[in-house]
């Protein structure tokens, strides 16, 4: 993959330390996230989870076969440790630092840049939600499991095709759903996306 993917990074914790999670978003040249990722990640400080957050959204940049990317982070002080601007004192920062070095160097071309808070919203809702439900999330807006009250389809007959909205992928149906209605559960992409009926 040859075109520039936008890896954007949040991580936070509730108590530093405390229960912390992590919130990543790689995006396509044109803006289209490929990937959206919150993780609960157990009891962290704030800097560590940035650096796990910094750590995965890279890792998620390379299973997608990234070449070239631009990383950005509302965290100066990760941001600035990463350039050797500021130095890396603490011992469990230093281990999370070579790893995340190690990674960067696995790209043609990385750039890191600082990003201001606001810019940063996704990755930061990501993570919150993440600690939120203690649990991996991909989407902000409706979670990949189903509530109670939503509608999932549960008469998927023989041939019904289905569309992933986000990466466009497709399935077909083969035979009809051997669970009752009342277990049915939205089929869901690799991507983490619900699929929806053509």
């Amino acid at each position: 993959m040859d075109e520039t993917l936008t890896l954007q990074f949040d991580g936070g914790s509730r108590g530093n330390p405390g229960p912390a999670g992590i919130g990543v978003v790689v995006s396509a040249a044109d803006g289209t996230p490929l990937v959206t990722l919150g993780r609960f990640i157990g009891r962290a400080t704030n800097n560590v989870a940035e650096y796990r957050a910094l750590i995965t959204v890279m890792e998620e940049a390379l299973k997608l076969g990234a070449k070239n990317i631009v990383i950005r982070g509302d965290s100066e002080l990760v941001i600035k440790q990463m350039r050797g601007e500021y130095r890396v004192k603490n011992p469990d920062m230093k281990v999370l630092y070579e790893e995340a070095q190690d990674l960067i160097t696995q790209f043609k071309s990385a750039k890191i840049e600082h990003n201001l808070r606001h810019k940063n919203e996704l990755a930061d809702k990501l993570a919150n939600l993440a600690m939120d439900k203690k649990a991996d999330v991909t989407e902000v807006l409706g979670d990949v499991s189903p509530s109670v009250d939503e509608p999932v389809d549960s008469d998927l007959a023989a041939g019904t095709k289905l569309t992933c909205p986000r990466c466009k992928c497709e399935l077909q149906v083969t035979r009809e759903p051997a669970s009752r209605p009342s277990f049915a559960k939205p089929f869901i992409c690799q991507c983490g996306a619900k699929m929806k009926r053509h």
